[in-house]
């Protein structure tokens, strides 16, 4: 399951459970679809997951608020709702970083802290 710019599916997680774990094909796929269940039981019921060494499944409210079509210019209401925010923990960000890997996203997004830092003088 290494390499970049690769997406991981269902089906990868059940075979590296049954390649590692040494459950059946069938039992592996049960177990990855039960523990994908209790997660997303667990966000549709507003509650927090945490994985330790790994991160944080959080719910956020998102109050009504006025945005604007970028075509016409027009404001248009956009209504309440909730949204899954992940948020990794400092043990995964560093061995993202650790691997030495820079993604086009990782430096970009240090690209915009190096305009931020010259521009507030840091």
């Amino acid at each position: 399951m290494t390499g970049t710019g690769r997406t991981v599916t269902r089906v990868d997680l059940c075979e590296a459970v049954y390649q590692k774990v040494g459950l059946s094909r069938t039992e592996s796929s049960a177990f990855v679809e039960l523990v994908l269940k209790e997660i997303t039981d667990c966000l549709e019921k507003g509650e927090t997951v945490k994985l330790s060494s790994f991160g944080s499944f959080l719910v956020r409210q998102k109050g009504q608020r006025i945005g604007r079509n970028p075509k016409t210019g027009t404001e248009v209401p956009i209504s309440p709702r909730r949204v899954m925010v992940f948020k990794p923990s400092a043990i995964l960000k560093q061995r993202i970083n650790a691997n030495g890997a820079t993604s086009s996203m990782s430096s970009a997004s240090a690209t915009a802290d190096d305009k931020s830092e010259s521009a507030s003088g840091t």
